[in-house]
């Protein structure tokens, strides 16, 4: 029924026919149809309108939460990747730093080293590369090692300890310990064998 629409004009007294009344009977059922058909009309859209203002609110919240979220994350990216950065460049000076001390070590061949004065002065040129080089391993040793368990080395090829507690520097002294005395020996040795011719 339109807003607008008269009610039924029911007439006074008791000069209604069966008829007349019917058709009111009728009329009246008509509009209580229309009536319901509207209402249910409106209900229906109440309930859309609600659930679209529901999922706008989801919306707002939802961007709001993950823009808040993302925002945080950059920060914290940025600042790691600067970090991840200056921690490239720095095991980049230390692989070159390793790099010549290994070419130096590798260099020093005790065979081609004259007799006398200049087995003395190559001796003490190649035990200050080792010194160097000890030296070297130490400073860079807690740069390179992991921070935190979770970013420890896995595999034993990456390890920098010998897999008895003991890390790279002591077994490299204690090689080193081990070592030196057969070559001092092997050095008198062929002193007193020039010697002798």
């Amino acid at each position: 029924m339109k807003p607008n629409e008269p009610f039924l004009d029911l007439p006074e007294g008791d000069d209604m026919s069966t008829e007349q009344l019917d058709a009111q009977v009728q009329r009246a059922q008509e509009q209580l149809l229309s009536l319901k058909r509207q209402q249910d009309l409106i209900e229906k859209q109440k309930r859309e309108l609600e659930e679209l203002s529901r999922r706008q609110e989801l919306l707002h919240q939802g961007k709001t939460e993950m823009i808040e979220k993302l925002t945080r994350a950059a920060v914290v990216l940025e600042r790691e990747l600067y970090d991840a950065q200056k921690r490239v460049e720095q095991l980049r000076e230390i692989q070159t730093a390793f790099s010549q001390h290994y070419n130096i070590l590798e260099s020093i061949n005790p065979k081609a080293w004259g007799e006398g004065g200049d087995l003395n002065r190559e001796l003490s040129k190649a035990l200050s590369a080792v010194d160097d080089a000890k030296a070297e391993f130490s400073k860079s040793l807690p740069k390179i090692q992991p921070e935190s368990p979770a970013e420890a080395y896995t595999g034993e090829e990456e390890s920098l300890d010998g897999g008895d507690g003991h890390d790279f520097l002591y077994w490299l002294k204690a090689g080193f310990a081990f070592t030196l005395p057969i070559f001092i020996l092997g050095v008198l040795a062929l002193i007193a064998l020039v010697a002798l011719h």
